[in-house]
C-alpha cells in the first residue's frame, strides 16, 4: 500500500494567492498526493493580545502578536476557490485544516471537501471535533501536545458527530456511547486517521518518539500516519518503516521568507528528496513474510557450506570428525546430517575436498 503524502503549505504563501498558486504546482510535481492549507478567521481563533509561541516570535519579528500574525496569513474564500481550482488542474487533492467552525462548513458545505484534517492544537476542541464528525467523510486528526487520554477524548467527540447525535444533547455518557460504537464499527474507524506528531519547531530528535505510531495503531484500531516537524527527510522515512501509512511534512518555495513555519520546512528539492525517499523504503517493506526471495535462490548453493572430506577416505571407512568438514563447495549434504553421517561408512573413495554425496 502506498503512503499518502501530504505536502503542507500551511500558511508558507504568506497570504499571497499568487505564491498559493505556485505551491501547487510545485507540490503536485514532486509527487505529492495532495496538498494542505489552513482555513481560518483570526477574530474567530485567537484573542487580540496572545503572545506568539517562541519559534514564531523569532520568526516574526515585525508581528507583536498571534492576532496580527495570524491576521496578514488569512485566505479568503475567493482564494480558497481559486487554490481549488489550481488543485484540479495540476491534479492533485486540495486538502484544509479548518480552525474554527465557520472555516469547517465553509469547507465541506460551499467548496465540497469532505477529507478534513484536524491541527494538533485542537484535539481538546470538542465542538469543533464533533462538527468535524457531521460535516466531513474523512477525517485526518494530529495528535501532537496530546496522551492517550486526550486522543480518545478527542475520536469520542469525532465519533459523537459522525453518528449524528444532537450537538446539544451531547453530555460524557453519549460520548462514552460514541466511542464505544467507534471501536466496533469498522465503517466508523475507516472515516477516522491518526497522525503521531511532535509539535515544536523544529521538533527535537530524541523527542520524536516515532514508536508511538505502532502504539497508537495497537490502541485505537485505526490507520496512523505521521506529521514531521523536523529539519530533515530521515524522520518521515523512518516513519514510513514503522508503519506509518500517512507522511505531512511543511515545504516553501524559499526558506528565506519571512514568516513562522519557513525555517523549518522542506524547499522544493528537499521535498522531491522526501518523496523519492519513501517510494524507496516502500519497496523495501515487503509483507512481512520470511521467506527466501527469488533473487537469493541462486546464491544459496555459492554462500551455505556442505560436508566435504578433509583428506582422503577409503571406501569403507567410517566417517569421523576427523575426515569431513564443513566448506562452501557449490552444493551436497547440509551440515545438520553431520551426526547422522557419524554413523555411516564410506560407500567409495574420497580425495581431499570431494563433496560427501548422499
Amino acid at each position: 500500500m502506498s503512503t499518502f503524502i501530504i505536502a503542507e503549505a500551511g500558511v508558507n504563501h504568506n497570504g499571497s494567492l499568487e505564491r498559493a498558486l505556485k505551491m501547487v504546482k510545485v507540490a503536485s510535481d514532486s509527487g505529492a498526493n495532495s496538498i494542505k492549507f489552513q482555513s481560518f478567521k483570526a477574530s474567530r481563533i485567537v484573542t487580540m493580545n496572545v503572545k506568539k509561541a517562541q519559534y514564531q516570535q523569532f520568526n516574526t519579528k515585525k508581528f507583536k502578536n498571534q492576532y496580527d500574525m495570524i491576521k496578514s496569513l488569512e485566505l479568503t474564500p475567493k482564494m480558497h476557490e481559486k487554490i481549488i481550482n489550481e488543485c484540479c488542474k495540476q491534479k492533485i487533492e486540495f486538502l484544509s485544516t479548518p480552525f474554527d467552525i465557520e472555516s469547517l462548513i465553509m469547507l465541506t458545505n460551499d467548496f465540497g471537501i469532505k477529507k478534513i484534517k484536524i491541527s494538533s492544537g485542537d484535539i481538546t476542541n470538542a465542538p469543533l471535533l464533533i462538527n468535524t464528525g457531521y460535516f466531513a467523510d474523512e477525517i485526518i486528526l494530529s495528535t501532537g501536545m496530546s496522551n492517550l487520554n486526550d486522543i480518545k477524548n478527542g475520536l469520542k467527540a469525532i465519533s459523537f458527530g459522525i453518528m449524528d447525535y444532537q450537538y446539544e444533547k451531547c453530555n460524557s455518557k453519549s460520548l462514552n456511547e460514541a466511542f464505544l460504537e467507534m471501536k466496533n464499527n469498522e465503517l466508523i474507524r475507516k472515516k477516522i486517521k491518526l497522525l503521531h506528531c511532535t509539535t515544536e519547531y523544529p521538533a527535537p530528535l530524541n523527542e520524536l518518539n516515532l514508536k508511538a505510531i505502532k502504539t497508537l495503531k495497537k490502541k485505537f484500531n485505526l490507520k496512523v500516519g505521521y506529521s514531521d516537524h523536523t529539519l530533515g527527510i530521515n524522520a518521515s522515512i523512518g516513519a514510513v518503516a514503522l508503519g506509518a501509512e500517512i507522511i505531512e511534512k511543511h515545504f516553501t518555495l524559499n526558506k528565506s521568507l519571512k514568516g513562522p513555519d519557513h525555517k523549518s520546512s522542506l524547499n522544493p528539492k528537499e521535498f522531491c528528496s522526501l518523496v523519492k525517499g519513501i517510494k524507496e523504503v516502500e519497496k523495501t517493506l515487503g509483507n512481512g513474510e520470511k521467506k527466501i526471495s527469488p533473487s537469493e535462490k541462486k546464491n544459496i548453493n555459492i554462500a551455505r557450506k556442505f560436508i566435504v572430506a578433509s583428506k582422503p577416505i577409503v571406501k569403507g571407512e567410517k566417517f569421523s570428525r576427523d575426515n569431513i568438514t564443513f566448506k562452501r563447495s557449490g552444493g551436497g549434504i547440509s551440515p545438520f546430517e553431520f551426526w547422522n553421517l557419524l554413523k555411516c561408512k564410506a560407500k567409495k573413495n574420497y580425495k581431499y575436498e570431494d563433496i560427501i554425496d548422499k
